[in-house]
């Protein structure tokens, strides 16, 4: 199939921005990182022929750049793509990337790395996210990796040295370097050969299935920001805090939260936590009690900003904000310990079986399992095959835990048999 037509750069390659999309197939790409090339899309006439083709291919390998420094959401700096035929730099300050959700739908694959921020910020930039994904950093977990860079893992299956790159380039500015734009398209270079790699191998061990399910898990998850209701748990030191103080906490953090959403600045920047919780403990009643407040400065006091801080306080006042219970308080007493000692074997059978820990289960799977939830992780699919049902077993008492005498933990049934940990 023939490459969209447009601009083709080379590693050290001035770019030449105003050329037409070349006409010549892709050549196959060698196995040396310093070869990338690419086409650069950056007018919608580009980005309409490149999805034109994009359209036919099963897979398309994508990343993303992007900013959330000083903004409050991210802004998308740069998509860039890969396909059977060549790799393309998308430029979303050049052109309008609404139509990129041509090839989200269940025709295109897309595969990606550490997909979950990249999933964030397309969410917010085109408001989906694709129909049908694959990480790579979530499958190689089932291969004995744990969270992987991108960098690693291509070196590790591969043999192939990625180039380094500035982590303090800012994919903002323009124009970007040559080096710039050749160093984003190696990210997505090598993405499809790795998933041939990564399928081959969970296929042998049987966890193609398991990966595949992860990877839905995390398509499917809510993007964007949280709910600014709930923006105060995020804050330190709340037990310690009287309940009345809490409330004011709970009432300023919900507001400076909606106020940055609004402004698309970082929350920091409209107010400090470290006045977020002077103003709370001083419970201020006019601006010159505002103003005396820790961490409060005369910005914090002028124009509407002081009023509002004012209200948020006055309306925390009556807020209840309760704690949510701790891992394991909810559960019966004599459940509790159960908690970590089944993570301690979780983490055994984890290592035993390549897979990470994290992937496997978190505490809070643990807990939630043990609680009996309805939509615990740890009750159904491979998850439950794996070690879900061996943890009931545990809870009815038909097995238990004990030491291998190499300072693991082994399964053991109620007749002391040992049970295999290994699938």
């Amino acid at each position: 199939m023939r490459a969209p037509r447009g601009t083709r750069i080379r590693r050290g390659q001035r770019v030449r921005r105003n050329d037409g999309l070349a006409h010549e197939r892709a050549r196959r790409r060698r196995r040396v990182a310093t070869s990338v090339s690419f086409d650069l899309i950056d007018d919608s006439a580009k980005l309409s022929r490149l999805l034109d083709v994009l359209e036919r291919e099963p897979r398309i390998a994508l990343d993303t750049e992007f900013h959330r420094e000083r903004t409050y959401f991210p802004r998308l700096a740069l998509i860039q793509v890969a396909w059977g035929g060549g790799i393309a730099v998308i430029d979303p300050l050049a052109v309008d990337i609404q139509p990129i959700t041509r090839i989200f739908g269940d025709a295109n694959l897309i595969v990606l790395h550490a997909a979950q921020q990249d999933m964030d910020v397309l969410a917010h930039a085109v408001g989906r996210v694709p129909a049908r994904m694959f990480d790579t950093q979530i499958a190689a977990g089932f291969l004995g990796f744990s969270t992987p860079s991108l960098a690693s893992l291509v070196n590790a299956q591969l043999k192939i040295a990625l180039p380094k790159g500035d982590r303090l380039t800012d994919w903002l500015r323009r124009p970007l370097t040559d080096g710039q734009l050749a160093y984003a398209a190696s990210d997505v270079e090598h993405l499809l050969e790795l998933h041939d790699r990564l399928c081959s191998d969970l296929s042998e061990r049987g966890r193609l299935v398991w990966a595949e399910d992860a990877c839905e898990e995390l398509r499917t998850r809510k993007t964007g920001p949280g709910d600014p209701a709930d923006a105060w748990l995020k804050q330190k030191d709340l037990r310690g805090m009287k309940p009345r103080t809490r409330g004011i906490l709970a009432s300023l953090a919900e507001w400076r939260e909606r106020r940055a959403m609004a402004s698309d600045i970082p929350p920091r920047q409209v107010l400090p936590d470290l006045a977020l919780h002077g103003i709370a403990q001083r419970d201020p009643s006019s601006l010159g009690e505002l103003g005396q407040a820790r961490g409060v400065d005369d910005r914090h006091t002028r124009g509407s900003i002081g009023p509002e801080i004012l209200e948020a306080v006055a309306r925390g006042r009556d807020r209840r904000a309760d704690l949510p219970a701790s891992d394991g308080e909810e559960l019966d007493r004599h459940l509790r310990p159960a908690i970590t000692l089944v993570s301690a074997w979780i983490s055994e059978v984890a290592r035993t079986n390549d897979v990470d820990t994290v992937l496997l289960a978190t505490r809070n799977d643990i807990v939630s399992l043990l609680r009996r939830d309805n939509d615990a992780r740890l009750a159904s699919g491979w998850r439950f095959d794996l070690v879900g049902l061996q943890i009931e077993d545990l809870l009815a008492g038909r097995s238990g835990l004990s030491f291998d005498g190499r300072g693991g933990l082994r399964l053991i049934s109620a007749a002391t048999e040992p049970l295999d940990n290994g699938v």
